[in-house]
Formats: C-alpha cells, structure tokens, sequence
C-alpha cells in the first residue's frame, strides 16, 4: 500500500484524473484516499484485505449492502484516450506527414507499402490500427528528432 501511495497513485493515476478534470474544468474528489480511511485500511489484518483470492475483501463486503452486486463484481474498465478517433481526425495531419509513404520510402526504415496499407486500412474505418498506428508515428516523429 506504502508504494502504491507514493509511486502509481501519485505518478499515475491521480496525475491522469488530475489533468483529465481539469481540462473539462471539472472538479474531482478521490473519497477512498481521505487520509481516515487510509489509515484505517493500513492497519486492516491481511484477512481483511485479500480472501481466498478475492481483492478488496472488506470494502466488498460493505459495498453488497448499499450498490447493486453488478456493479462491483465485473471486470475492471480502464480509462483509455481516444486514440483511434484521434488518429482519424485531430492527428491525421501528422500520420499525412510522418507516415507518408514517399516519407517512408526515404528513410528506408519501414516498408511503405505494409505501413500505406494499415494508414488507409485505420483511416476508413475497414480495421483499427490505433496501437501499430501511434507506436510508428512516435517512431517516426523519435527518429527524426534524434537521429536526423
């Protein structure tokens, strides 16, 4: 829990809540992390905590009485960034540019055809390439800034 609290919730997760709200100038509230309730769970016996395999035991067990058990018991929903709509709209103009395929053909690091295929594959929709889209883009926008 000690680590947790000062690298992936600090590092990450609140820092990612924190900028998510801000820029739609909502205001965000984390009421598990009121420090009451920290302390409280630091000092819970393990058997508390994790039981026969199951996470979050107690809090668990107190949730069943006040939200439906649909809600708690389903998988866990990341928070993912649009990159598949981004890719076809707000940063089309870099994959013009980066992912070009006399670009490509240029720098003789890629195959221009295999990356043309996927760019107009992703762009009209017929298969999502976001994740192989954004690695070559961040790829290619690197090589440029480094090893140009």
């Amino acid at each position: 829990m000690a680590t947790d609290i000062r690298t992936y919730l600090v590092d990450d997760i609140l820092a990612k809540v924190d900028r998510a709200s801000m820029a739609y100038s909502l205001e965000a509230r984390v009421p598990l992390l009121d420090h009451r309730i920290v302390e409280f769970a630091a000092r819970l016996p393990m058997e508390y905590k994790v039981r026969g395999g199951e996470t979050k035991f107690l809090l668990r067990k107190v949730l069943y009485r006040h939200v439906p058990k649909e809600l708690i018991d389903r998988p866990k929903m990341g928070f993912g960034i649009p990159v598949n709509r981004w890719l076809r709209n707000e940063l089309r103009p870099l994959l013009d540019e980066y992912l070009n395929g006399d670009r490509v053909r240029r720098e003789g690091f890629l195959r221009p055809e295999g990356v043309e295929r996927v760019v107009k594959e992703h762009l009209t929709g017929r298969r999502d390439h976001q994740y192989r889209l954004w690695a070559l883009l961040v790829f290619a926008m690197w090589r440029e800034r480094y090893l140009a």
